[in-house]
């Protein structure tokens, strides 16, 4: 396993435009987002460096762009509100610290090879969770956009102020953040080729506010300190450090969730197969830089991809040159963006967070699932209003029910006890026969498909109505695998007619299969000589063992398992 990304140099000319275009992509929106947190705009530039290098270096998508992202600005935006509010000293570093733990956390799963189960998630979910997600960012752009400061309090401050708030609209402010959303919605397709409507909105809105309101009271992002930034060193308290692992692992993973989204729209547009796992490792190093140096998390970028690879890219060396660019503009030309409104970084934030909302699956879920629909809205209204954890905790646990009890009712319906060939279609003839020369002594107790704990009430409730015989055939032949519960209750059954006297042989287990049913006991029950690789077989035995003893005997045998 190599530990760095695939780099050649055969494809310098894409490698470097691909690079170049995406930093271009990248600089108003990290500039935005780091507004957006509370941090301030260099830190959404650290994060982009740190982030960008590491993770194109180490990961294992090589044309994946990683960057700050409306997600997870949104989730840091509540982190440091709630880390500062705990503690006014020490918060902004404490924030920092959880980045840290992000990256760790990121690290750890990719390290025991994790990656490929993030995303196994009903879709609904994730729908709502995104969407929960864009709704915040929208709200909490409100305030800067109509130019006036962003009220304590996140989401549900916002919320409780957006009366007194629409009330003191800036004018200025205001129109310069629409003329902003006007140029990002408005550029005709062709010119977008040539430059990214983010950029030209920044660079267009922020020449209007100086040439035309160069005397009005306007809120600008100021300067933005050049050079190399401070470290950050790990801080916690004792009393908060729970809090901030809990925060840590969050932020940690709805990056791998976004990093690995992303990761499979590159891998469609390239034709090739990310390493979920070592990428994870990527991104983790790349948080835990970043939080060394005072930068936003982050994690796969959509747009800065997709711009990377349709520029030419086919190698890491685009993310890096794309890092390389922003650390110039950090080191030596941060000083010319202290004149760029706030509303402007607003209005890109705002575009940002309408991009998230999921707005093909809101216009047509309630046509696909009702269920799923209801998901979707609840977890979003949970995302917005109560906590993200909790969000996609409870969204998660109510779609596995409900999947786990649509699974069960389907395999519920091929667990069939059958007396006669008339009972079901799936003998053979030579089965039928056989099962018709048992003249209904024999009773097939068949299961078939992967036998999850949903099920057992269908066993359970077959083996209650089992008619009087005297051999039960447990046709196993169908069923791949099967789980501890529904083991149990298999095992019920075949003590109880072991009980009552009846002769009871298996047939076609697997090995697996076989071997969780003998590690629960079933040997006390059924001798090694019953166990039958195939249902004829073990139909032939019954005819046998049936034709062997008159008819209303008690199945007359002295050993424990009546041979």
């Amino acid at each position: 396993m190599t530990f760095t990304n695939t780099i050649h140099f055969r494809n310098l000319r894409g490698d470097i435009f691909g690079g170049v275009t995406a930093a271009i992509v990248s600089l108003p929106l990290a500039l935005a987002f780091g507004v957006a947190s509370g941090v301030g705009p260099g830190a959404g530039l650290y994060g982009a460096v740190c982030v960008g290098f590491f993770a194109a270096l180490f990961g294992g998508t090589p044309t994946l762009i990683s960057e700050p992202t409306g997600p997870m600005t949104v989730v840091m935006t509540a982190i440091v509100s709630s880390m500062i509010a705990k503690n006014p000293e020490n918060g902004l570093a404490m924030a920092f610290t959880v980045v840290m733990l992000a990256g760790i956390f990121q690290i750890i799963l990719g390290v025991f090879k994790l990656g490929k189960y993030i995303t196994l998630m009903p879709y609904s979910v994730i729908s709502g969770f995104m969407s929960g997600i864009g709704i915040i960012l929208i709200l909490l752009q409100i305030a800067p956009f109509v130019g006036q400061p962003s009220p304590k309090g996140g989401v549900l401050g916002m919320v409780q102020n957006l009366p007194d708030l629409l009330t003191k609209v800036n004018p200025v402010e205001t129109i310069l953040g629409a003329m902003t959303l006007a140029i990002i919605f408005l550029m005709p397709s062709k010119l977008k080729r040539f430059a990214p409507p983010q950029l030209v909105a920044l660079v267009v809105v922020t020449i209007v506010s100086l040439v035309f309101f160069g005397n009005s009271e306007i809120r600008r992002i100021g300067e933005i300190p050049m050079g190399l930034p401070t470290l950050q060193l790990p801080t916690f308290t004792p009393s908060q450090i729970t809090a901030m692992l809990v925060d840590g692992a969050m932020l940690g993973m709805l990056g791998c969730i976004d990093t690995l989204l992303t990761a499979v729209i590159a891998d469609s547009l390239t034709r090739t197969e990310h390493k979920s796992n070592k990428e994870l490792i990527g991104q983790g190093l790349g948080n835990l830089a970043s939080g060394l140096c005072g930068g936003l998390p982050g994690a796969g970028a959509t747009m800065g991809t997709v711009v990377n690879i349709q520029t030419g890219a086919q190698t890491a060396l685009s993310g890096l040159t794309r890092a390389l660019i922003l650390l110039i503009v950090v080191l030596w030309a941060a000083g010319l963006t202290q004149s760029i409104p706030m509303a402007v970084l607003a209005g890109i934030a705002l575009k940002v967070g309408i991009d998230i909302l999921d707005w093909s699956f809101l216009k047509r879920a309630h046509k696909v699932s009702l269920k799923g629909t209801l998901i979707m809205y609840g977890v979003m209204f949970l995302t917005v209003f109560v906590d993200l954890i909790v969000a996609v905790g409870v969204g998660v646990f109510i779609a596995n029910i409900l999947t786990i009890e649509r699974l069960s009712e389907l395999q519920s319906q091929d667990v069939k006890t059958i007396t006669d060939a008339d009972d079901a279609i799936i003998l053979n003839d030579e089965e039928k026969e056989l099962l018709n020369q048992a003249n209904g002594r024999a009773l097939l107790f068949y299961l078939s498909g992967p036998m999850i704990f949903g099920v057992s009430k269908a066993i359970a409730r077959e083996h209650s109505a089992m008619k009087d015989c005297d051999v039960l055939i447990l046709d196993l032949s169908d069923v791949p695998m099967m789980g501890v519960t529904a083991s149990l209750a298999v095992e019920n059954a075949i003590q109880d007619a072991h009980d009552q006297g009846r002769q009871v042989l298996i047939a076609g287990a697997t090995v697996k299969v076989k071997r969780r049913l003998e590690k629960l006991g079933v040997l006390n029950f059924v001798a090694p000589h019953n166990w039958y690789m195939t249902r004829s077989e073990a139909l032939k035995q019954a005819v046998e063992l049936v034709n062997s003893y008159p008819v209303g005997s008690n199945n007359p045998g002295t050993s424990q398992y009546r041979s």
